[in-house]
């Protein structure tokens, strides 16, 4: 364990910063398919791949490596160093209602327009979801309720997944214009049992979404709409987070609705949303 962190993790050295990883050793690991390509591996997949072999280890009950003092201190040390070198965890770039707004232009009366606007829609207003929770959204959890509006009750989410009981309900509310466009693809498409939202193939409905596919929707109405930043279908969530602390929506609600368990995990998104809002900001005004 301490031969892959000292291989991996990037350390200061009098021409820059180096790792230890043999050159020979980097591209067979790359040729292998065991990395994306040659070089050294970002601190936090380092730390998120010790976590792996962390749990691995404790499934099996075997003695763990990776709670050795010695590995705990060094990436403690890295996680230090990397912050005194001003490197800063790479995040999607947040879809807000503006760039939003901008996407859905783009999307016109044709069925993959009418999908791509209903999808978009339905990610970010039912809370932010996850491209996996889209791509597995699925006509039994959608039901109508009023003249204009959708509840979906989210039976597949990450929190779910882990066991983890939410302090939430799993019914997210689709109203306004996001379940007109809901309605607007439903009803095109023929739609009334299985996946909401679905491959489209010479004019012909396929089978579901697959999560890839929804990234790569996301990405396309991004460029579409000639809007600059690295996004993915992760800024629909982050964008909705954020545009909920633009409006001063409380923390609790938007929490209620993203299904987040930790109030760090989201409190970032929040502030940065708040933050041009805040009085103190104004006191040369």
């Amino acid at each position: 364990m301490i031969q892959f962190l000292v291989d991996h993790i990037q350390r200061k050295g009098k021409t820059g910063l180096v790792s230890e990883l043999p050159p020979a050793l980097d591209q067979a690991l790359v040729s292998a398919g065991l990395k994306a390509k040659v070089g050294p591996l970002k601190l936090s997949t380092v730390v998120q791949r010790v976590a792996v072999l962390s749990t691995a280890h404790k499934l099996k009950r075997l003695p763990n490596p990776c709670e050795l003092p010695t590995v705990r201190t060094l990436l403690s040390r890295a996680r230090r160093a990397s912050v005194k070198r001003g490197e800063r965890p790479t995040k999607k770039t947040a879809i807000t209602r503006a760039e939003l707004e901008a996407m859905l232009a783009t999307c016109d009366d044709s069925l993959e327009g009418l999908r791509d606007r209903a999808l978009l829609c339905f990610g970010f207003a039912s809370g932010g979801r996850r491209r996996s929770e889209i791509a597995a959204a699925d006509m039994r959890d959608l039901r109508k309720v009023g003249d204009d509006g959708y509840i979906y009750r989210l039976e597949y989410s990450k929190t779910q997944q882990a066991g983890v009981k939410a302090d939430s309900t799993p019914d997210k509310p689709i109203l306004g214009r996001s379940a007109e466009a809901l309605a607007a693809w439903l009803g095109a498409a023929g739609i009334d049992e299985g996946a909401i939202f679905r491959r489209i193939w010479k004019g012909r409905i396929g089978p579901a979404l697959l999560p890839g596919s929804v990234a790569m929707i996301v990405k396309r109405r991004t460029k579409l709409a000639g809007l600059e930043g690295d996004f993915g279908a992760h800024s629909l969530r982050s964008g909705f987070v954020t545009e909920a602390g633009k409006q001063g929506v409380p923390l609790p609600a938007v929490m209620a609705m993203t299904e987040h368990r930790s109030v760090a995990s989201v409190i970032g998104y929040f502030q940065s949303g708040q933050a041009e809002d805040n009085p103190a900001a104004r006191l040369l005004r």
